[in-house]
This record gives C-alpha cells, structure tokens and sequence, in this order.
C-alpha cells in the first residue's frame, strides 16, 4: 500500500500538506505556538513545548518501525555528520534565541495571526536560507567533518531496531511522569 504511493509525487504533496496542516492545528491547539509557553520553555517553566515533541517522537518511532516491520515501508535516511549537526543546531539555535521560536512553532504561530512569527520569524527563515546557500560552498568541508553517512542507530550499533526503540520510548516516558511530579 505504501509502497505504491512512493511512485505517486502529486498524492505525496497532497497527503503532505494535509499532513503539515494537521500538524500545525495540533501544535496551535497544544498551546505550542504562544510565545509565553514557548519563553517558559526556555526558561524551563513550562514543558509543554518538549511534551508535544517528545509525543511526536515516541508515536513517530513505533509507528515507523512497525509500519517496517510489517514490509510495508522502507526507511531512506538522510546522510548526517558531526559538522552538519553543529552547524544546523548553531542556526536553529540563534533563530530560536533571537525569536522565541523553532520553524514548528513559527507556523502555530502564524496560523494564530502573530505578527512577530510572521515577519520577524518568516522573513528569517527566508533570509537564512538564503545566507546558508550562499555560504555552503565554502561550508562544505566542515560540513563533511565527522561524517557517519545514511545510518540509523540502531544500524550504527548493528542491534534489532526494537532494542533501541523501546528503551527510548521508555525513557522518554519516565522524562514524562518526571517532569509532571515536579508539576512542570
């Protein structure tokens, strides 16, 4: 089944759209795209911004290592190193120090009307794309440094997937029954 969507483009914009917009009401309706809840995050106050994340990720990776299991997808990886992660996460970092806001939250935000994601937060993300592409040909070295390739973890530490996933899964949920006992 999914296997033939992977040769339908158009059907993958459409169900990727539909997708994003379901997504973006979530975080809306999670309070994800307030400024206050996304300062009280970084202020470690309000954890409501890592619990909808963290969400994601728990139901992400079962529902893809089990979409796997049962042959009906394939996992394609995007290429990572060392250099990429420090240089994404400095830019990540600087626009959400600058704006209070990551990309997922600039579009709640949006959605919701705020000005200040609009043009303060839309208009950086346009700018450092552009500041990036720019740089990158002279980026590419560093880029490069640390390189580990199209590799998942659990093939990096060559273990059955579910033997990373679920301790994961585990941990994350011990964070979240942590994090509501303090209140947070």
């Amino acid at each position: 089944m999914l296997k033939k969507l992977h040769s339908k483009k158009q059907t993958q914009l459409i169900l990727g759209l539909f997708m994003g917009i379901i997504f973006g009401f979530l975080l809306q309706k999670g309070g994800a795209g307030k400024y206050d809840v996304i300062l009280g995050q970084l202020l470690l106050t309000d954890f409501t911004v890592i619990k909808i994340m963290l969400s994601a990720v728990v139901t992400g990776m079962i529902g893809i290592y089990v979409l796997k299991a049962l042959g009906l997808v394939q996992l394609h990886p995007k290429p990572g190193s060392i250099g990429m992660t420090v240089v994404g996460g400095l830019i990540f970092g600087m626009g959400f120090a600058v704006l209070g806001y990551c990309p997922g939250t600039i579009s709640a935000a949006i959605g919701q009307g705020n000005l200040d994601a609009l043009l303060g937060g839309l208009l950086g993300i346009v700018v450092g794309s552009g500041i990036f592409a720019h740089l990158y040909p002279g980026l590419q070295g560093f880029l490069k440094k640390g390189w580990f390739g199209d590799i998942t973890f659990p093939e990096y530490f060559k273990l059955n997937p579910w033997v990373v996933v679920l301790p994961l899964c585990l941990v994350i949920i011990l964070f979240f029954y942590w994090i509501e006992s303090l209140g947070l």
